[in-house]
């Protein structure tokens, strides 16, 4: 697509299967739809995949006005469980604690790091989801861990993007039967989850994402068309949890694999930490005082490109945009 658009320029259509889709291209072109024209441009696609494994449910790939619903209270809820307050950063360095003490376990030795670091970033997102931590070797967390990092690999294998394509042919390809399979387990453990929280109910003490959302259920008990339902709940719950993890982990084993590969930058960054942070626990003003630090950071995203055409948006209403016509629910994918 990128070779493509050198030729075509940054806007520009191809056929995937029976879908039309539109690629953006390039920064200035990604940020005037995503951000400039942000309404227009807000919508998902219709990808078969996806419609069968939310059915209209959650956040990443719902619709409409339960899309906007559930939006704003996960937002609402992430902030009032402390997302982007100290109480999150308290967290994450507390669970950072637990990360360094596993390394030092292996006493220099050899080891596989991805499911750790898998772990101890999901634990911040699950403190809020479920109100507590798991250590990394409990069974039923790696178990979690290894279903969700099995579906996002298989959303972008083949056999996934060719029954996207083609959905009549779905009895040919084996894995969107295994995506599937892997959502109803995460639903179980999600269902049995809420279940048991409903026992100790306290609207007056909420202890995390699942309570909140349980309490807000009840308040719209009489709506006979409410979107505080159970099937919400659990696709928002994954929704998160993938959300939560996946690029965050992913991003951390970039960063240690540029980190070898350039010992000389690690080297300069070990030299700043050392010199601003100290013996100290890492908090959010000593970035101003790191720019090198700050700047490799920012390199290793670059670099990695963890998710290279974004989700997949949709166009809410007719478009004119870089002077092409775009209609309305055309899905676009966008380059950065």
């Amino acid at each position: 697509m990128c070779k493509l658009s050198k030729q075509y320029g940054p806007v520009f259509s191809i056929q995937m299967g029976a879908q039309k889709m539109v690629v953006l291209t390039g920064y200035e072109t990604v940020k005037e739809a995503l951000v400039n024209q942000a309404d227009a441009f807000a919508g998902r696609p219709f990808i078969p995949m996806f419609e069968e494994f939310n059915k209209g449910y959650g956040i990443i790939f719902s619709h409409g006005e339960n899309w906007r619903v559930m939006r704003r209270f996960a937002l609402s809820t992430l902030r009032d469980y402390g997302m982007g307050k100290r109480t999150i950063e308290d967290r994450i360095v507390e669970e950072c604690g637990f990360l360094i003490k596993r390394f030092e376990s292996y006493e220099g030795k050899p080891f596989e790091n991805t499911a750790i670091i898998n772990g101890a970033v999901s634990n911040i997102i699950v403190s809020i989801l479920l109100g507590k931590r798991f250590e990394y070797d409990d069974s039923t967390f790696v178990r979690l861990l290894r279903l969700i990092s099995e579906n996002l690999r298989l959303f972008g294998s083949p056999s996934v993007q060719l029954y996207n394509m083609f959905p009549a042919l779905g009895f040919l390809f084996g894995a969107h039967k295994t995506v599937l399979n892997n959502r109803d387990e995460l639903h179980v453990f999600i269902q049995a989850t809420f279940v048991e929280y409903l026992k100790e109910l306290d609207a007056n003490d909420q202890r995390n994402l699942i309570d909140s959302f349980l309490i807000r259920q009840q308040e719209e008990k009489t709506q006979s068309n409410g979107f505080f339902n159970n099937e919400n709940l659990k696709a928002v719950v994954v929704n998160l949890f993938a959300a939560g993890t996946e690029t965050t982990s992913t991003t951390l084993c970039w960063g240690l694999l540029l980190m070898m590969k350039y010992p000389e930058i690690q080297n300069k960054v070990q030299e700043e930490i050392a010199r601003v942070i100290g013996s100290a626990q890492p908090r959010t003003e000593h970035r101003a005082k790191m720019p090198y630090t700050d700047a490799v950071i920012h390199e290793i995203q670059r670099f990695s490109n963890i998710l290279p055409t974004n989700v997949p948006h949709a166009t809410t209403m007719d478009v004119t945009f870089k002077g092409y016509s775009i209609p309305k629910v055309i899905s676009l994918i966008s380059l950065h």
